[in-house]
């Protein structure tokens, strides 16, 4: 399979709700299986690793924006950044 074809059918998957892609900043895209659920991420500033967050509420969207235009929010995207517990305990004090 071609690197475009492979592109070409993780897009229809997602496009399907089959997989859902993640862009977070200054990262590679990322693809996953857990979909529908509104959760969120958590991502290490220094190890890289992406880690799943439920929604604070349990209720899509979990956050309301302020200022409402009259859009029907359907999902809200949320990544904190920091250091996992690991890289928190190896860096110098």
């Amino acid at each position: 399979m071609s690197r475009q074809g492979l592109y070409n059918v993780l897009e229809d998957l997602t496009g399907a709700g089959l997989i859902r892609r993640i862009e977070p900043a200054g990262s590679p895209t990322r693809y996953e299986l857990r979909v529908g659920d509104n959760h969120h991420h958590l991502v290490c500033r220094q190890c890289g690793p992406i880690e799943d967050v439920d929604c604070a509420t349990g209720v899509a969207p979990c956050l309301e924006p302020v200022g409402r235009t009259g859009c029907a929010v359907e999902e809200a995207e949320i990544t904190w950044w920091g250091l996992c517990v690991r890289c928190r305990r190896e860096a110098p004090q």
